[in-house]
């Protein structure tokens, strides 16, 4: 595989097949942490609506209003490398406040990026901004649902750049519809594989939860993208031929997964 996550593979099967399955964990972490605090900035700041008005020859500033990042509380859901690296860009570049949170701490790796530690359930009671870097797993299947969104500060934000069936999306919506969340950023989206990587542009999107999230002015949506720089691309193919020579020479490979 060519990726990092590998929940789309019954893991039991391949191995009664003799397949042997290797992922590439760790292509360019700042690729996908640059792009999630990029989108961070879009949906709180209204880039993109900007870009849109000016195209039009509209210079007013009516309903362009945003907040600094600067002294808010963000939490990271999912400490490896790209949250780690996420951690550090907002605490070292914009000065936030961030807190982690992360089934296996690293204690260490996160003092070293500005992250704190702390529960799950304070961290969704205190956050100003949720960004989600955790892989998908049964336990981490609608970590944002409505019980949790619930618990967390009216104007919430949320940008997912992880693995679109994090959220709920029917419960995201509600949070929308209510006004209790302040904006969403997506580069993941839960049922993608029928619309990702495709143009749609002349068809009827008949996913009645994607029509409807795109439809809000609060939410910017992206067709997973985060990974796509020259230099991501690059060590996913290294890495990709390094795992192949390995599992064909008999080598024991470090990206093998297994069930």
């Amino acid at each position: 595989m060519r990726c990092a996550g590998y929940n789309n593979v019954d893991l039991k099967v391949a191995k009664e097949l003799g397949i042997t399955v290797t992922t590439v964990p760790a292509y360019s972490p700042e690729a996908v942490a640059e792009f999630a605090v990029g989108m961070l900035l879009t949906i709180v700041r209204k880039y993109h609506k900007a870009f849109n008005r000016v195209r039009e020859g509209n210079f007013l500033l009516d309903g362009l209003m945003g907040f600094n990042l600067e002294g808010k509380t963000i939490g990271i859901i999912g400490t490896g490398k790209i949250g780690l690296c996420t951690g550090r860009i907002l605490a070292h570049g914009f000065r936030a406040n961030v807190i982690g949170y992360d089934v296996y701490p690293n204690e260490k790796a996160a003092k070293e990026n500005g992250i704190t530690y702390v529960p799950l359930d304070e961290l969704f009671r205190t956050s100003d901004i949720i960004s989600l870097h955790c892989p998908l797993t049964t336990e981490t299947k609608y970590i944002v649902n409505e019980e949790v969104l619930k618990t967390t500060k009216p104007g919430i934000v949320i940008v997912n750049t992880s693995r679109g069936a994090l959220i709920n999306t029917a419960d995201l919506i509600q949070g929308l519809k209510s006004g209790h969340i302040g904006a969403v950023g997506m580069d993941v989206y839960e049922r993608e594989s029928h619309y990702f990587f495709r143009d749609s542009s002349n068809k009827i999107i008949q996913d009645d939860q994607l029509s409807r999230l795109v439809s809000f002015h609060n939410v910017f949506i992206s067709g997973h993208q985060a990974f796509l720089t020259r230099e991501a691309l690059s060590a996913i193919a290294r890495t990709t031929v390094e795992n192949l020579r390995m599992v064909e020479n008999g080598e024991k490979c470090a990206n093998t997964v297994s069930a």
